[in-house]
């Protein structure tokens, strides 16, 4: 969400270009998740993967006696290697559009206020741009609680298959395995109740909190 936000501000400036770049970081977003989860595969490849590749001819030019890491081969760095792919899919994806849209609706005679006060750039997004994205924020708070509950299931089938021991299972690609690869379904059923549950509580818990936490009039 952070890195969402500063990209929206920066990209919400009036330079020249700049819809290029709205468009070069909303790409990955755009692009088939299969495909995408198949290229970033290639990248970890330990062997012939440009990253390991990369990362080697660092470590030689330094100087430093150690191997790249294996990856999603390797239980400490499977999980971070999604988690950083993930990152780089999302941080120029919907929640910086829709911070863009909140920005182009902040009324501009808000900053000149704060301008004539004599208020800096960090001043006018701390007490006019921060503020007036509070409904913004609180939505793509609890959407993106209810998005990493459901999530990681794509992930999980293409990129490791869950592994290595079962270090990338998420509840979603759990449900899967229970329900159509050892056939379960009613235990895969419950938990996929329990999921809604456990989403449709923590929801209820975002709204009745995060309307004071994001000062905010819903």
């Amino acid at each position: 969400i952070a890195g969402s936000l500063v990209l929206a501000v920066v990209l919400s400036a009036r330079l020249r270009g700049v819809v290029l770049f709205r468009t070069m970081f909303y790409l990955p977003t755009i692009t088939s998740g299969v495909a995408l989860f198949i290229l970033w595969k290639a990248i970890y490849n330990p062997e012939f993967g440009p990253l390991n590749t990369m990362l080697g001819g660092v470590f030689d030019l330094l100087g430093i006696q150690a191997e790249p890491p294996d990856w999603l081969l390797s239980i400490a760095w499977a999980k971070p290697a999604i988690m950083i792919m993930g990152i780089w899919t999302a941080i120029g994806g919907t929640n910086m559009l829709l911070y863009l849209a909140g920005i182009s609706n902040i009324p501009p005679e808000l900053y000149e206020a704060a301008e004539i006060d004599g208020a800096g750039r960090w001043a006018m997004f701390r007490h006019v741009t921060w503020p007036q994205l509070a409904p913004t924020t609180f939505f793509i708070v609890v959407m993106s609680a209810i998005g990493g509950l459901q999530g990681g299931f794509e992930q999980a089938r293409v990129m490791t298959r869950g592994g290595p021991a079962e270090s990338t299972v998420t509840l979603g690609y759990y449900i899967y395995m229970k329900g159509f690869e050892e056939y379960q379904l009613g235990y895969a059923s419950a938990i996929a109740w329990v999921m809604f549950l456990l989403i449709f509580v923590m929801t209820l818990i975002n709204w009745k909190f995060g309307k004071s936490a994001f000062d905010m009039d819903v």
